[in-house]
């Protein structure tokens, strides 16, 4: 038990039930949460994550693809999926009342399986059509880059759409003992959120789950940050898309003065970096700073588009902006940061797929939930000072850098040179 509203179950098997209890609701979130991603595959496998989670709806031993669309409809419910690095999840969204049926029906699904052949050729030129959008779009492919420079060859840096050659060449067989291997109870979170009662949702999942393998966590090493930069042009694109990023502590590392030196530099248009990059030089109209914080690592990031032209100018900035960061945090800036999270923290408490993903993903990675006061408390608790050493030790790290789209030659140099005039200590 963690608070008033949310409990966590253990099935024997090592299958965690998690409840978070929204009686105002009408309506619950249900999802079944594996721990396994890219982050858990290698390069001869890369995509075989995403290649499961599209094929898991294509048929079960008791069900076809069109049946399974159908059963979940009829009940007024939404179906979904989605895979990321650290995961992969089923979800069903409807009545409170039939939360108990989602659960069963989406244990169908990630358990029973078949991946027929015939279905597995269709939806592999499906996923090769995504593919080939992602590899046009410069974020994406900046974002790639950007990954293989922050973490070389750990499996961080491998992107979640996976590899071209792999998912031309996956075999129903690789599929199977792929689900065999990583979909155990010790990798399996069952999760609801809404009205409903939580004895019966736990007798429920003990009834469709706890005949899974209990296997082994799927754990993964630290992930080193390593730096470096690279560019790539593209035909057709317009803008550069910038993406620069520096280490941060991990998830069960104290990272919170991290996410408040994001949200200070980055968060809202009085931000430094709206203000200076946008508001008054107007150099790109889409800019963003992010924290991004995983079990294995963090990342400081951030992300622009500009025209080619102002790319010069937008490193020239940012590095001085950071820089004066290091040096000195504004109060008002750091109050404005401060509000922002709470209220982030705050809405995220409104939306129960959101509250729900959250506390899996806690439960993965450090063994508990985090309930919303401790939430707020870190943050509250960060100073000015703590704010101003972040900022020193990101710039005391070679930072990961990559440009994509229309690319000047000449702007990756630059770039690594304004930015190597503000770091610290190199």
């Amino acid at each position: 038990m963690t608070d008033a509203a949310t409990s966590i179950h253990t099935l024997a098997n090592g299958v965690r039930v998690v409840a978070l209890r929204l009686p105002h609701l009408a309506s619950a979130s249900v999802s079944v949460f594996v721990r396994t991603g890219s982050l858990h595959e290698t390069r001869r496998n890369n995509g075989i994550s995403h290649v499961v989670e599209h094929m898991a709806f294509k048929g079960t031993h008791g069900r076809d693809c069109q049946q399974i669309n159908l059963d979940a409809e009829r009940l007024g419910a939404e179906v979904n999926a989605h895979t990321d690095k650290d995961h992969t999840a089923y979800h069903m969204r409807g009545l409170a009342k039939d939360a108990g049926r989602f659960v069963h029906m989406l244990a169908d699904i990630v358990r029973n399986g078949t991946y027929p052949d015939a279905e597995l050729e269709r939806e592999r030129q499906v996923i090769l059509q995504e593919l080939a959008e992602d590899e046009d779009d410069p974020v994406s492919t900046a974002y790639k880059l950007f990954d293989h420079h922050c973490f070389g060859s750990h499996a961080m840096a491998l992107p979640v759409i996976g590899a071209r050659r792999v998912i031309e060449t996956l075999k129903r067989d690789e599929l199977l003992a792929y689900v065999g291997r990583q979909y155990t109870g010790a990798n399996v979170v069952v999760g609801a959120a809404g009205s409903m009662d939580v004895d019966e949702l736990v007798a429920t999942a003990e009834q469709a789950f706890g005949s899974m393998p209990a296997g082994h966590p799927n754990a993964v090493p630290p992930a080193p940050h390593i730096g470096g930069a690279s560019a790539r042009r593209q035909t057709g694109a317009s803008q550069t898309h910038v993406v620069l990023g520096f280490p941060i502590p991990a998830l069960a590392e104290p990272h919170h003065a991290s996410l408040m030196a994001a949200a200070v530099f980055g968060e809202g248009m009085s931000s430094p970096l709206m203000d200076e990059i946008r508001e008054r030089r107007g150099l790109a109209y889409y800019a963003s700073c992010s924290a991004d914080v995983y079990e294995p690592c963090g990342q400081f990031i951030v992300e622009a588009s500009m025209a080619p032209e102002h790319v010069d100018e937008f490193f020239g900035a940012v590095s001085q902006l950071l820089a004066a960061q290091a040096e000195r945090i504004d109060p008002v800036a750091l109050q404005r940061a401060r509000s922002q999270l709470i209220v982030r923290e705050v809405l995220d408490q409104e939306r129960p797929q959101r509250q729900l993903e959250r506390a899996v993903l806690d439960l993965m990675a450090l063994g508990r939930v985090r309930t919303p006061a401790e939430r707020a408390a870190a943050l509250d608790a960060v100073g000015a000072d703590e704010v101003r050493q972040a900022f020193a030790q990101l710039l005391a790290r070679p930072p990961a850098l990559a440009l994509a789209g229309r690319v000047r030659p000449g702007a990756l140099d630059r770039a690594r040179e304004a930015l190597a005039a503000q770091r610290i200590g190199g």
